[in-house]
Formats: structure tokens, sequence, C-alpha cells
């Protein structure tokens, strides 16, 4: 099952397709069931023909690619169908802001199932497998995903990448920010979101390490267009921030939870703010809204400004720290020599890689300039050794090499190079992805 455009006779058949959101097409009823699977193999309800078209219509603006494994062969009466894929796959080419500014393409792995009476078959390797190799070949030097379960990818040389948290706010009397206002907040119709929310998160990967570009269906959310029924979400509110001049850099939708629910709380559907004066006008908005004691967003940033603005930080009761991204390095000198490094210095690492697709030992020099060199240095006594997973945990400054070392994940050869490792590997800002995919 190591080609998805093969066909294992024995058991199963593996197939690619793209998305299509045509009912006229022949392949729609395909992408319906592949979607329908899906949603089987996330615990969620069974959609209807509105969430189908209207998904559809997201998946193929962003030209998602589906995976189905289907059995060969008869299945027992009143089972499901041949038709349902036993397992799924889907991936889409989108920018990852690498730090600096620097854009480079990542292949983004996206649902993944494989249904439970069918696992211990080889199925999930095989597709993941097939999509690295497949991803390196086009030219590919970086896949990622959103992991569900945290114990699954590392064996597949993914490292986690950043972080998130989620976090309550209290707004009531102790919800002081400090400093002024810079600019100016007003409220709009959450329908003005379809157009400017993609142009305001633009400026935001520009300058967010970690940021990964959107897919179609963040613009429909962000402005209630569709909700997780696929029908609209009346609900949503949106408003919108403006620089002194007047040029719109940030905007924020909200929904009220309800009369029922105490305390009396606004939820953060999204909030993106390409200044740091527009993030916090927009805390300043959402601490101000009348009867409401608490705002909650779920995809916070660990390292938030907001924490440090508040006079009283505590009004702030957050979860515990979790994964977000997750990186999978293809091409280690490509994917190196896309980066800018803030730090001169010269390291010898040591990758180690389980698929086989982005290990060896190479040379990292760099003059914290434009460019890094990176060459092959086979025979060279390593500074430090690594799996392929760590050195994409490390590789936006997210995860620091020294605790790496610590943990015993990465073996310091030199003395003093993990720190080294860390002051190379450093980006502008903390690592924080926003897109979930």
């Amino acid at each position: 099952m190591a080609d998805p455009n093969e066909t294992n006779l024995e058991k199963y058949s593996v197939r690619r397709f793209p998305a299509v959101a045509d009912p006229g097409d022949a392949d729609y009823s395909r992408c319906t069931t592949w979607v329908q699977a899906v949603s089987h193999g996330f615990h969620q309800q069974r959609r209807d023909a509105e969430y189908l078209a209207k998904t559809l219509s997201a998946y193929q603006t962003d030209k998602r690619e589906f995976t189905g494994v289907y059995v060969n062969g008869g299945v027992p009466d009143h089972s499901l169908g041949r038709d349902v894929p036993v397992a799924t796959y889907a991936t889409m080419r989108k920018s990852l802001n690498i730090g600096f500014g620097r854009q480079l393409e990542a292949n983004l792995v996206t649902a993944v199932t494989v249904r439970g009476t069918h696992r211990r078959n080889g199925i999930l390797r095989g597709m993941i497998t097939a999509d690295l190799e497949a991803a390196k070949d086009d030219g590919l030097a970086m896949a990622a995903l959103t992991a569900s379960e945290g114990t699954i990818y590392g064996r597949f040389g993914f490292g986690v990448a950043t972080f998130e948290r989620s976090i309550k706010v209290d707004t009531g009397p102790r919800f002081r920010l400090k400093g002024q206002p810079d600019g100016t907040v007003e409220v709009a119709d959450p329908a003005v979101l379809l157009d400017v929310a993609p142009q305001v998160f633009e400026r935001v990967q520009r300058v967010s390490p970690g940021s990964v570009d959107r897919q179609e269906y963040y613009r429909l959310v962000a402005s209630g267009s569709i909700g997780h029924d696929g029908k609209p979400d009346t609900s949503v509110r949106c408003a919108l921030h403006y620089d002194p001049s007047g040029t719109l850099d940030g905007f924020v939708s909200y929904r009220f939870k309800g009369w029922d629910h105490k305390p009396y709380t606004m939820e953060i559907v999204d909030i993106v703010a390409a200044t740091n004066a527009a993030y916090l006008d927009l805390w300043r908005f959402l601490g101000s809204i009348d009867l409401i004691d608490e705002v909650t967003w779920a995809e916070a940033p660990v390292d938030d400004p907001l924490t440090w603005a508040l006079e009283d930080p505590r009004c702030i009761d957050a979860s515990e720290i979790r994964d977000m991204l997750w990186l999978r390095i293809l091409d280690t000198p490509a994917a190196l020599q896309a980066r800018s490094f803030p730090a001169s210095g010269r390291l010898v690492l040591e990758v180690t890689d389980p698929l086989g697709l982005a290990g060896g030992t190479f040379v990292l020099t760099s003059d914290a300039g434009a460019a890094a060199v990176v060459t092959d240095a086979s025979g060279e006594a390593p500074h430090l050794s690594m799996d392929i997973a760590d050195l994409a945990s490390i590789y936006l400054g997210a995860v620091s090499p020294v605790t790496l070392a610590a943990a015993a994940r990465i073996q310091e050869k030199t003395p003093g190079a993990a720190l080294q490792a860390q002051q190379i590997f450093a980006v502008e800002r903390s690592a924080h992805c926003l897109t979930h995919f």
C-alpha cells in the first residue's frame, strides 16, 4: 500500500482523488461518502446535503486531495458498503511562516481516520509514507498536521513545533489594560469578514512565525456563514480595528453563550490582529461589552501579550498548554536553507529518520545574514545528534534544544552545542499558529 495509485489485490484498494463541488460531477458522490466517513471517524453527526455542499465547495477552493482506502471483495450483509472508505486521509498545500517573514510551502495533512475494525493492517503507515514520499518527490521540504492524539505521529517523524492554550478572561471590574488605545474599534456586519478577513490574515501571515496560511473554511466560520451544523450561525457578531490612519488591521468575531450560561460569557470565534496595538485594542473592546462577565478563547498563544498588558494578570484563567502544529521535515538541507538564522555559528547535525526521507549528517553554517549554507558532512563528528522529529521541534524556536538535550531527546556531543543551537534557531517572536486543519 505504499503507492496510493496501486491496488492491493488481497484486501484493500487505495484511491486518491480531488475534492469536487459540482453535484453533476461523477466524483461528487464519492466525495460526499468520503466526508461522511471522516465525520464517522471523528465521532461527529451524519452530515446533511447542505453541509456537504458547503464543505466540498470550500475543499475544492483549497484544492484538497482525498485518499480513501476501500475493502476489496464483498462485505457482510447490512454493514457499511464497499463504497464507504475504511480509512481517510487528505492533503492541501499552504504557506508556512518559518520566521523573519520567510514562507515555505508545506504539505498539510488532515482528516486522517482508520475505522477501528480495520486497524493493525498497516493502513495508516501506508497512507502517510506514500504521501510524504510523494510530497518530497514534488520538491516540498516540509509537511505539517494538527494531531487529535499525541502518540501517533512521532513515529512518522513529526515533531511538535507550536503550542496553544484555552483561556477564560474575567472582564469584570478587575479588567484593565495598561497604556492607551492606538486606533479605533467599530462593530460591523459579520458578512464583511467574507471579504476582509483574508486580507487581514495575509498581513498576520507575513509577521507571525509558525503561522499557516488559512483554508477557505476560516472566513466562512468567522463571518457566521457556516456553523458546525453546516447552517449559518446567526449568533456570530464582529468588530473591526482601524489604526490611526484609518487602515483596517484587525478583527474579532464572537458569540454570546446565552443567558442560561453563568457567568455571562462571550466566546471568541476568531481574533486576528496584524499589529500589537490592534490585538490589545480588540481585547479592550471585548472587555467593555455590557452585561458580560467573561470572555473565552480556545486558541490563545502561550506567550500572550495580553497577560503582560493586564494590570491584574490573574484575570486570565488558562488551561494546560497543549501541542498545536506538528512539522515533518522532508528534505533537511532545503528546510534549513529556507530559514533565516539570527545568530552566526557552525553546527554539525546528525539526523536520523525512521522513514529514510531526510536523514544524514549536515553542517549548518550561519553568518546571521540572509542565507545559511547547508552541506553534507558525512564522516564528520557531529555536535548534536537527533531524530528528524526533534529537528522539526526546534525548527521554529518553540522548543529549546537545551530542554530536549536534558530530556535525552537530543544528544549533545560537544558541550554547549545545544545552547548554540537555541540561539541559532531563534525566531523574531514566539511561534504561534492560528490555523487548525
